[in-house]
């Protein structure tokens, strides 16, 4: 790639296929839109770390994946509050998440009670995930392997998420 007007069309080229990798990582079009725009500008702004004869298309997605990882986990870290409560189910619900509603309380009682219902085996993996445990930490700490730790995770957010489909 040669000169800074081949790098800004190149970049622009890939908007279309940043904007689907976006949607795929956040399912939702206003934050895949936000993250295309936050790729677009840190890959212009770093115009000088990309080699040529490097895959454009894949140093692109990986910004693109780090930036997506990155805020995902700074939202996990702002949205985590100490939770003093009995079955510590409340530990990753936002500060203004209406839980002190009548509606609130009795959703968040309704998922503690799904999630109650899971074999041990899943639940506690899941519960030290939406504490903001890492992958790695979750392992060392119930001392399985990282896959099955991964499954685990997936499994059960899968499984309540079909539970809860009809809930809104």
């Amino acid at each position: 790639m040669s000169g800074k007007s081949t790098f800004k069309t190149s970049v622009l080229g890939m908007q279309s296929n940043l904007l689907s990798f976006a949607m795929k990582l956040t399912l939702n079009r206003d934050e895949a839109q936000d993250l295309v725009q936050d790729t677009t500008l840190k890959a212009l702004n770093n115009e000088e770390k990309f080699v040529d004869n490097t895959n454009f298309k894949g140093w692109m997605l990986t910004i693109m994946r780090n930036i997506f990882i990155n805020n995902y986990r700074k939202t996990s870290r702002e949205n985590t509050m100490v939770d003093s409560s009995e079955d510590l189910y409340h530990l990753n619900l936002k500060q203004d998440s209406g839980f002190e509603t009548p509606d609130g309380a009795y959703a968040v009682g309704e998922i503690s009670t799904i999630i109650s219902g899971f074999p041990a085996d899943y639940r506690e993996p899941f519960n030290l995930h939406v504490a903001g445990y890492k992958y790695e930490e979750i392992a060392e700490k119930l001392d399985m392997p990282l896959g099955t730790v991964k499954s685990r995770i997936f499994f059960t957010r899968k499984r309540l998420r079909e539970i809860l489909k009809d809930y809104r």
